[in-house]
This record gives structure tokens, C-alpha cells and sequence, in this order.
């Protein structure tokens, strides 16, 4: 068994036009630093953002996608990959992220742990898993360690506005689950086993 732990943070945001944006900000993986971008569309299409072609073969044999393409992602102020252009105002923590901050990393990243907390999350967090079965079966830990609101969003799509910051509704498909339903970022250590 191969273990591939990455960190980072995961930006989930819906929007009034129906598109859903996850971001990824990895500034530790084995596959170096890196952001990627998950969007699924009004109509249900999953599309994958990726920097590089490595990033994309890892990303898109653990998650579903309708398409991929290699692009620049740039992580700042305004997030950018290929036609997307997202801005992210990020507010205060949320009662979760002040509880998942006083757990210590070493404890809330631990795939034990994550297995533990997996049955709350389900009923706690609508759509949301800390584990679970990922493509060409690898199994999957998200270990949370803190987490923030986000209070305002703006992303286009080939300079079309996509709208108002909404809920994250329908939960996102790329896996055996979605970001949590109100738009959040969290820091997260996400582990691998393959």
C-alpha cells in the first residue's frame, strides 16, 4: 500500500447560475505545490482544471470528471485557470472551525480519526464524508483542521458572470462526497491509500 498525504486547503462556493467551484490549494503533496479547480456545472458536467499533466492523472483517477484540461492556475487574490475567474472573501471561522481548531493536527488528520468522525459528518454536514472508496480503489481520509465562512464570492466563465454567492446545492459529484453546503474554506489534510 502506497500512503499519498496531501495539504492544503479546499474552497467550496456555489453560485447563482448553478455552477459550483472546489478549489484546491496543496502547499504540501508529493506532487510539490499546486491548485486545482473542480467545476460542476448548471447541468450536472464535472470539469477538472489542472496545472499539469501530473496533477491531472493523479486528481482524475481518484475523482469523476466529464473533461479535463491542462491550464495555468494561478492562487491569489483572484484565482484564475483557463476561462475561470473566481474572487474569494473569506470571513470568520465557523463553529466547526473553532472546534476543529482546538483538536490537535496530529489527531484530526489521523485516518483513525477521520474513520471515527465520518458518521457525524454525514448527519452533521449534508453531503459531506471523511472517508471513503476514491477511484481505481483507493481509499480516501479528509482530516479537517479549521474552517472559515466565505462571505462573498465573484467568478465568471469565459467573461459570462456566473452570479451571486449561493450554497453549495446540489453537492458536488466529483467523489463519494461534497464540500460542506455553505460556502467554506478548510484546511485539510487529505490522505491516500492506494
Amino acid at each position: 500500500m502506497e500512503r499519498s498525504r496531501f495539504h492544503g486547503e479546499l474552497y467550496g462556493v456555489g453560485t447563482e447560475s448553478g455552477v459550483r467551484i472546489v478549489v484546491g490549494h496543496w502547499t504540501e503533496s508529493p506532487l510539490g505545490e499546486f491548485t486545482d479547480v473542480m467545476i460542476q456545472f448548471a447541468d450536472d458536467r464535472r470539469l477538472l482544471l489542472a496545472p499539469s499533466d501530473d496533477v491531472r492523472e493523479f486528481v482524475s483517477a481518484t475523482y469523476t470528471f466529464d473533461d479535463t484540461l491542462i491550464t495555468p492556475v494561478t492562487f491569489g487574490p483572484e484565482i484564475t485557470a483557463g476561462p475561470l475567474r473566481l474572487r474569494i472573501d473569506v470571513g470568520s471561522p465557523t463553529p466547526l472551525g473553532r472546534l476543529l481548531h482546538v483538536v490537535p493536527a496530529s489527531i484530526s488528520t489521523a485516518p483513525w480519526f477521520c474513520t471515527l468522525t465520518d458518521p457525524i459528518a454525514r448527519v452533521v454536514l449534508r453531503g459531506v464524508r471523511t472517508r471513503g472508496s476514491a477511484g481505481n480503489g483507493r481509499r480516501e481520509y479528509y482530516g479537517a483542521r479549521h474552517q472559515h465562512r466565505i462571505t462573498a464570492a465573484s467568478a465568471s466563465w469565459n467573461g459570462d458572470d456566473l452570479g451571486r454567492l449561493t450554497p453549495v446545492e446540489p453537492p458536488v459529484t466529483f467523489g463519494f462526497g461534497s464540500t460542506p453546503k455553505n460556502p467554506s474554506v478548510t484546511a485539510i489534510t487529505t490522505t491516500i491509500d492506494s
